[in-house]
């Protein structure tokens, strides 16, 4: 299957300069192209994946792809989607970033079997260019008629836009050209909020090397859950892909707990499984849609991805001793990642009657609640239910001499620190 078509069956693409000359292009030869991302952050979050995954597809089906570290449009901004001037980070912190986001881009990319990926970074040829040369040989070629007509630039009109920022999508465009130029790049992968910047690059292209360049531009769509809500968001913020911000098992809880309206698309567009693979699927959430199997082959595929076979497989032990209550079979580590978003207290070493302890941490709201909880069954630590009001809590109880777990009810968890 061409890999256009791949992308339309997967719902991956929003706009394309010249569909036919796309396909036409990607069935006769192996094809360069790039994606970029700016360093405004030190991690990249799953919504920056999105024109990634159709850059990787690219990469499976024998193509080229070149990542773009914006190390001197990162110094800008890029004003999409915006309402607002960013605010101007150091140059140091900007190459912290650059060098965060490349290490996390060659996980993702680089490969035993595919050596032809390439790692640039826009400031590498940018810094070079003086004011004069900017004005005269790139800024020529733009017309400020045609660029505040650009949606990115208009919808800034009414709340203003800085001239730094109003020049972003010319170095963008000079991205494209260096690329063309020195890279053999024909292709410009980015969100459905790029489409103005990658046709400015192409407008560039054609006046620099002549109106018959081959050079195209393809968008990817607007992710939207089924709610409405912007995709990558949960109740704690952004899903990154730095495992210190975001756990691999509250990655791989993210795409487990997807919707069932959303699942097939998710799993269309960040899987690399078949169509026959998502088929079957796709079958399941409709007839056994409480087994949750496509919830699961997807959070499984993306934790494998983003955090590799070792992580994964911590984030199913997590999931699988939550569930069953199998609290002793987790390692310290694994419950410090396991329970980063639950209720946490601290208490001393020193053993101490459960009865006071729970009302002491403030667990329970009193003793007799405490009480009653415990005899009926309601109180469990490490997974293990205790019925005896008389029974102390020791320093012993903790898991790794850190941790201990108290689950009232059925789902309310609470993780212990041990001081």
């Amino acid at each position: 299957m061409n890999i256009i078509d791949e992308l339309e069956w997967r719902d991956a693409i929003n706009q394309q300069t010249d569909a036919e000359g796309l396909r036409e292009l990607t069935n006769t030869k192996a094809v360069s192209l790039y994606c970029g991302v700016d360093p405004t952050g030190d991690s990249m979050h799953i919504g920056h994946l999105i024109p990634f995954m159709v850059l990787k597809r690219f990469q499976l089906a024998g193509h080229r792809p070149v990542i773009l570290i914006g190390g001197a449009t990162g110094t800008i901004g890029d004003p999409s989607g915006r309402q607002s001037e960013r605010s101007l980070q150091t140059m140091e912190q900007i190459q912290a970033n650059v060098d965060a986001l490349t290490a996390q881009m060659k996980k993702l990319f680089v490969t035993e079997s595919d050596n032809q990926v390439r790692m640039v970074n826009n400031y590498d040829w940018t810094h070079k260019i003086n004011v004069i040369e900017f004005l005269r040989d790139y800024g020529k070629n733009f017309s400020i008629n045609t660029m505040l007509a650009k949606d990115v630039v208009s919808s800034r009109l009414e709340s203003g836009i800085s001239f730094t920022e109003f020049s972003y999508q010319i170095l963008q465009s000079l991205d494209y050209l260096h690329l063309y130029q020195h890279e053999d790049v024909q292709l410009q992968v980015g969100g459905s909020d790029q489409w103005g910047n990658i046709t400015s690059g192409l407008d560039l292209i054609r006046k620099k090397e002549g109106a018959d360049a081959k050079v195209f531009g393809l968008t990817i769509p607007l992710m939207l859950k089924s709610d409405g809500t912007k995709f990558g968001k949960s109740a704690g913020g952004a899903i990154w892909l730095d495992p210190k911000k975001t756990t691999p098992y509250e990655f791989y809880q993210f795409w487990a707990n997807a919707d069932d309206r959303d699942v097939v698309k998710y799993l269309k567009y960040f899987t690399f499984l078949t169509q026959e693979e998502i088929g079957v699927l796709e079958e399941k959430v409709q007839n056994e849609p409480h087994k949750r199997e496509a919830q699961k082959a997807l959070a499984e595929e993306m934790t494998r991805f983003v955090h590799g076979e070792e992580l994964l497989e911590q984030a199913k032990r997590i999931t699988a001793a939550l569930f069953s209550g199998d609290i002793r079979s987790l390692t310290a580590e694994e419950i410090e990642e396991g329970f980063k978003e639950m209720p946490t207290f601290t208490s001393g070493r020193d053993s101490k009657n459960i009865v006071d302890w729970l009302v002491d941490l403030g667990i329970e709201p009193s003793k007799r609640q405490a009480r009653e909880d415990i005899t009926k069954g309601a109180i469990s630590l490490n997974g293990e239910r205790v019925t005896d009001i008389g029974a102390e809590v020791t320093a012993e109880d903790a898991i790794g001499g850190r941790f201990i777990i108290i689950r009232k009810g059925k789902k309310n968890y609470s993780l212990v620190k041990l001081a």
